[in-house]
């Protein structure tokens, strides 16, 4: 169940990121082409890198899994208090 609710976030993340990246442009990227494309040039292929190694390594560090609590419960790290039963219903089956 874990897998399942990490790689639903995930998609959807992918999502808002395949459509954020054609409006919004970091400070030393503004040359790197929108898309895929991004991934073999110059700078755009540095971003990747560090990208992957910092989601790398909050993976490993701090998003853990707290053996107290149900799988793939992180609390509400945005503090908006729509972390119920409800939107745990949700993200899941978003995620399917």
């Amino acid at each position: 169940r874990a897998a399942e609710i990490k790689h639903g976030r995930v998609a959807m993340m992918a999502a808002l990121g395949a459509v954020v990246q054609h409006y919004v442009k970091f400070p030393g990227f503004e040359s790197v082409p929108s898309g895929l494309a991004a991934v073999t040039s110059a700078p755009g292929s540095y971003g990747m890198i560090a990208l992957f190694l910092v989601s790398g390594a909050l993976e490993l560090g701090v998003w853990t899994e707290d053996p107290t609590k149900e799988p793939g419960n992180f609390g509400d790290p945005a503090g908006l208090g729509q972390y119920n039963d409800d939107m745990r219903a949700r993200e899941l089956n978003n995620g399917r």
